[in-house]
């Protein structure tokens, strides 16, 4: 981080998408949202659309996101939302996003999630299927658009993370399950403590070439994310928000003047969150290890090591 004072705006947990949007014009600006057919992901992809931007939906069901854009250019008026395949559990398809893309990238927005999966599940690759999709599908996404992040001049990659990140830090000597009993929320707690370490090493990395990364925690916009599991299966509630509330932090991360400049950090409810020493029963504020540098450091030498193999 550049500096240790919490940064607060203006804008509340109960500000919407639309009203962190307000005065911002992206027109020209290009931005991807991965996720974007549902949920916090659409509703994010919704909102830049209204302010001008060309917006692409990167998902894994193209069918899904085409209802999705065919809503948010009748809602908006836009007919720059396009649709793209990306499964990020699939190395193979996030090579050909990534290749296929053309231009500059002002927005980056790594929004789409694998979110407590009952039973483990590897990749191909032998890899715990949350941790891949939630984080090294990300990390090699943005690897690969990093030049036309860097063409854009001031661009802005928005890495949502989540409350969960509580659950568990990242396991560095068995990240994938080789030894540990498997648990979802021990699993989407380390991947959600991996978004948040890959915003810190990104934004470390990328900010000579104008790119700044910020983490986020939308909220529990949905019954699904409001209930997580901690490590013994016991339920841990968060606060339920509406799905504009929910992607009011990403859009004020993607576009806000008031956070120009600003990296390496993790937000929620619109304002940086604060660093708690123990988790909270609501699952807010960040743990110190989800921004520790050296454990940013590692994990990304991790991460290229693993998609080295």
């Amino acid at each position: 981080m550049l500096s240790h004072t919490r940064i607060t705006t203006p804008f509340t947990r109960e500000s919407t998408a639309d009203e962190v949007l307000a005065g911002v014009d992206l027109t020209g600006k290009c931005a991807i949202v991965t996720g974007g057919a549902s949920g916090v992901g659409a509703e994010t992809a919704r909102a830049l659309a209204s302010a001008g931007a060309e917006v692409t939906l990167a998902v894994r069901d193209t069918q899904a996101g085409e209802r999705a854009a065919a809503e948010m250019r009748t809602s908006t008026g836009s007919r720059s939302i396009v649709v793209a395949p990306l499964d990020l559990a699939d190395r193979v398809s996030i090579t050909s996003f990534t290749a296929a893309w053309r231009g500059a990238l002002h927005v980056l927005v790594n929004n789409a999630e694998v979110t407590m999966s009952p039973a483990l599940t590897r990749t191909g690759e032998g890899w715990e299927l949350q941790f891949a999709a939630n984080h090294l599908g990300h990390f090699e996404l943005a690897l690969g658009l990093h030049a036309a992040l860097a063409e854009a001049g001031r661009a802005r990659m928005v890495v949502v993370s989540s409350g969960g990140h509580m659950l568990s830090p990242v396991i560095f000597d068995d990240i994938s399950f080789a030894f540990r009993l498997y648990a979802p929320g021990l699993a989407y707690g380390q991947s959600k403590t991996a978004n948040a370490l890959f915003a810190v090493g990104a934004n470390a990395r990328w900010f000579g070439d104008g790119i700044t990364v910020n983490a986020v925690n939308p909220g529990a916009a949905q019954p699904l994310l409001q209930r997580r599991l901690d490590g013994n299966g016991k339920l841990l509630s968060a606060p339920r928000t509406s799905v504009q509330q929910a992607a009011a932090t990403s859009v004020l991360l993607a576009t806000s003047p008031l956070l120009e400049g600003v990296g390496g950090r993790y937000f929620e409810n619109c304002n940086e969150a604060e660093r708690v020493t123990r988790r909270t029963d609501d699952l807010r504020g960040v743990a110190p290890y989800a921004l520790n540098p050296e454990n940013a450091d590692r994990l990304w030498g991790e991460s290229v090591d693993m998609l080295a193999d």
